[in-house]
Formats: structure tokens, C-alpha cells, sequence
């Protein structure tokens, strides 16, 4: 058979992102690799840690490695990598690839390895990552000391942050520890990874965090610690701690163009982990806050345009209809600045905060609207898929070019005309407009639909030209315009008055 390692890649292989839990099979290249000593990282610089083993000691018999396998079909019978005789996978390689009586197609075996920590050792609870296990018809959890445990449950998965809580039942006392604040760490701080790379089990790493909220396009709710510890292939689920020996994230990804590690690694922050595995233990499942609005970035344009001095907030495009949002008054156009006490440093923020928050739980959400800024309270709801706006019938017929756009009221013949749905409930629909208009290069086409200008609904061309001149007038440099396209998904532009 010809088994083969498959890299998991966060959002396309040429970017080289890396999940960092590995299939069994590549020890194959192990066999051929000459291992050359590297010099130690400099942890003893000064103001860094004299020592780690202390922590080390404390730490490691928390720290676990997970196998699993699944049954899946594919050819058997590769021959047997070339490994010297003694080496500590001979054994492993000679269960792993002779399995010369097995025909093509039929069943085998996919073993893959990972770590994980515990954090009850009462309950025997255990966190990982989800891919670590996905998949897997068998879970098996390597303790330090050699002993091993099938896990008997998993309590819960989450694919949108990859983590995943496994049970097992303890024979014997087991060592838990405890989540840190990941807040708290500062860009430099010291941090101590131990996990299972390349299957050796047991491995201790030190670095420091290079950066904070990082989004690596892997989720929704992307906000990652970097560190320049060595996490490699194997080290997936495996704590990050900080020098007081609490976890500070899960070890999830790296940036490799090879697989290994090049000192760019990525986990998920415990405050993230602490949130979703409460709500595994809680109920078995994840039950985010929701806010039912749709946002978007608020661009320096976006910022001047409505008078907003920093360049931070979320921009409300759209409110779900009888959502949490609508029935505590946000509007369209909004900006929120802060939820439940805490700012809203910008769009990516947003949804972060909400998903922490309780179902249920009435917040206070602080925005700006037209310029005055407004508290409105929120009762949070639970996440679901966003809902349709209902339909407006209201529209009028009446034409003008503003802005370098031809602009016509929406009837039902441009609507016929252009396939506009039914979601778009009014507005003034784009005709025609020169490539090399403002409004062009802001990336505004014929056919999208002008529901708002200034922060005003519109009906008419009229009514778009009425809050260009008043924005004008005003000394600024663009118009607001809150958009739609056909399909009744809604943004806001900023066009430069020319």
C-alpha cells in the first residue's frame, strides 16, 4: 500500500500554513533524515529564565499525547522504509507497512499523533484540538509515565476555534493544570510549549509571545498568539504556558514552508479555550451570544465621512430583523464602539466579544450615530444564520447623474431588468457609471442599489444628489452610501465628492 502523509493547510498550501498534529506515516521520511544538533535557544539571556526545569518537572505529567486510528480503504503492501536496525520506530515502521496479505482496496488502519492537556483529574477531562481526533474511530491518551487510557467520551468539538474536550476514566490520580489569562500577556513575555513533536513525546520548548490577535483566515473568530517557541508536526492540542505554569493557549498552527518549524507558531488563546470548553462541560456543545447584525471594517474614508475620530468600531451595514440588535434600537449605519463594558477595537473584535457572552444575559452596547453617541441595551441571543430582511414595496420613478452615476428610482421593471431581489426593498439603482468615476474605483456597479446616502434612506436620485450637497456642505471630503447588491447583501461606501 502506499500510505501517505496529508499537511492540513489553514487556508491554501502556497501560503504555507500548517495544522501541527501529523499522520503516523510520516516517520517514513525520519528514516532517511540526519539529525543535526542545533544550538540552544538563548533562555538564559539576560533578564530571561535561568532555568526551566522546575517548571518542566511541574508541568509535564499534565501534558499527554493522543493516537488515533480509523478504518479506511485504500492499496497495502509498501515495503518497509529503510530503518536502522535498533532505531526506536523499527518496531513501529514493521507493524505500520507489512501488511503484505491484505489485498488492494481493502480495509486499514490511519494512525495519527497529537497532544492534549488535562485540566480535571478528578473527571479525567482533557483538552485537544479537533482535527487531532476528527475522523478517528479510536482515541487513546499517552500519559508521562507510560500509562495509557481510551477515551470514553468526547464531551465536545468546536471547528469554528479547532478545539475539542475528551473524557477518560482515571485508574489512578492524575496531574491537571490550570488556565492563565491570556489578556494579560504582553508582546516579549516568556512562554514554555510541551507537547508530542514528530512522536518523541514529552518536549519542552521556550520562546516568548511575538504578537497578539493574530487572524490567519482560518475562522471566524481568528485571534491568535504567535510565538517563536518550537511547536512542529505532533504538537497540535499541546499547552502553551506562561513562567507561572498556567495555560495560556493551545498550540493549533504554524507557518512552514516545509512542515517544520521556522519559529512562526500560532495558539489559541485561553480566554478563547476557557469560554468554549465551559460551555462543553455546560452543554455538551458550544451555545455562542448573537447579536444578529452584519458589520464591516471602518475604513479611514468611512471614518471621516461620519465624523468618527479614531479609526475603530464596527460598522452596522444590516440588522437581522426581530434579532437581539433590532429590538434594543441599533440601526444601520451604527457604529458600535463598546459591548458589555468592553471596546470594540474593530470589526474583527466584535464578533469575538459577542460569542464570550452568555445567552441571555442583557448588555449595554455603546455606538455613535450620526455623530452623537448613543447606549442602547441588548439582550443577547443565541447564534443561528442571519435572517431575511422582509420586503418593502415602497419605490418612485424619477432619474439624475450624481456622482458620475446615472441613478433611477427601483421599480419593478429595473428590478425585472437587472435581477434585483426581492430583498431589496427600495433605494436608487446604479444605470450606468465611467470606469474612471470615484464611484467606480470604490468599486460601486451598475445593477447595486442605493438604499441610503448620508445616512438617509433614499427613494430617488433626487434624494442622493440632496445628501451630497448637505455632505458638502458641511466641508466634507465623501458620502456615505449604504449599498446593495441583488441579492440583497448589503455594505457601506465611502465615495470622494468630486
Amino acid at each position: 500500500m502506499m500510505a501517505t502523509h496529508m499537511v492540513r493547510g489553514f487556508a491554501a498550501s502556497r501560503r504555507g500554513w500548517r495544522r501541527v498534529s501529523w499522520s503516523a506515516a510520516v516517520l517514513a521520511g525520519l528514516a532517511a533524515s540526519i539529525v543535526v544538533p542545533m544550538a540552544p535557544i538563548a533562555a538564559v539571556a539576560r533578564g530571561g529564565p535561568q532555568s526551566l526545569a522546575p517548571l518542566a518537572e511541574k508541568l509535564t505529567d499534565a501534558v499527554v499525547n493522543i493516537s488515533t486510528s480509523q478504518k479506511a480503504k485504500g492499496p497495502s503492501g509498501v515495503p518497509l522504509p529503510n530503518v536502522p536496525k535498533g532505531s526506536p520506530f523499527e518496531e513501529f515502521f514493521e507493524d505500520f507497512f507489512s501488511r503484505k496479505d491484505a489485498p488492494g482496496g481493502s480495509e486499514r488502519k490511519v494512525s495519527s499523533l497529537g497532544s492534549g492537556f488535562v485540566i480535571d483529574a478528578k473527571e479525567g477531562l482533557i483538552v485537544t484540538n479537533h482535527h487531532v481526533i476528527e475522523g478517528a474511530d479510536e482515541i487513546v491518551v499517552n500519559f508521562a509515565d507510560g500509562s495509557k487510557l481510551k477515551v470514553d467520551k468526547v464531551i465536545g468539538r468546536d471547528t469554528k476555534t479547532d478545539l475539542a474536550l475528551l473524557k477518560v476514566t482515571p485508574k489512578k490520580p492524575l496531574t491537571a493544570v490550570k488556565f492563565g489569562v491570556s489578556e494579560a500577556m504582553k508582546v516579549g513575555d516568556w512562554v514554555v510549549a510541551i507537547g508530542n513533536p514528530f512522536g518523541l513525546g514529552g518536549s519542552v520548548s521556550v520562546g516568548i509571545i511575538s504578537a497578539k490577535q493574530r487572524d490567519i483566515n482560518s475562522g471566524p473568530y481568528d485571534d491568535y498568539l504567535q510565538t517563536d517557541a518550537a511547536i512542529n508536526k505532533g504538537n497540535s492540542g499541546g499547552p502553551l504556558f506562561n513562567m507561572d505554569g498556567d495555560v495560556i493557549g493551545v498550540n493549533t498552527a504554524i507557518i512552514s514552508p516545509s512542515g517544520g518549524s521556522i519559529g512562526i507558531g500560532f495558539a489559541v488563546p485561553s480566554d478563547t479555550v476557557q469560554s468554549v470548553i465551559d460551555q462543553f462541560r455546560e452543554f455538551g456543545e458550544t451555545r455562542r451570544g448573537w447579536l444578529g447584525v452584519k458589520i464591516q471594517s471602518v475604513t479611514e474614508e468611512i471614518a471621516e465621512s461620519i465624523g468618527v475620530s479614531e479609526n475603530a468600531g464596527a460598522l452596522v451595514s444590516a440588522v437581522t430583523p426581530d434579532g437581539p440588535a433590532a429590538k434594543g434600537g441599533v440601526e444601520p449605519g451604527d457604529v458600535i464602539l463598546k459591548l458589555d463594558g468592553r471596546n470594540v477595537a474593530s470589526m474583527r473584535s466584535l464578533p469575538r466579544l459577542v460569542s464570550r457572552i452568555a445567552v441571555g444575559k442583557t448588555v449595554d452596547v455603546e455606538l455613535l450615530r450620526k455623530g452623537q453617541r448613543k447606549t442602547v441595551k441588548v439582550v443577547i441571543g443565541r447564534l443561528e444564520e442571519a435572517e431575511a430582511e422582509k420586503p418593502d414595496k415602497r419605490s418612485d420613478a424619477s432619474g439624475n447623474v450624481v456622482l458620475g452615476m446615472k441613478l433611477a428610482a427601483l421599480d419593478d421593471e429595473l428590478r425585472k431588468k437587472f435581477g434585483i431581489d426581492a430583498k431589496v426593498a427600495k433605494g436608487v439603482i446604479i444605470l450606468e457609471l465611467p470606469e474612471q468615476s470615484q464611484a467606480a474605483r470604490k468599486g460601486l456597479k451598475a445593477g447595486e442599489v442605493i438604499v441610503e446616502a448620508a445616512q438617509e434612506q433614499v427613494a430617488a436620485a433626487a434624494d442622493v444628489q440632496k445628501a451630497v450637497d448637505k455632505v458638502r456642505a458641511g466641508g466634507r471630503r465623501a458620502v456615505l452610501l449604504r449599498v446593495e447588491d441583488g441579492k440583497g447583501q448589503m455594505r457601506f461606501v465611502a465615495v470622494p465628492l468630486e
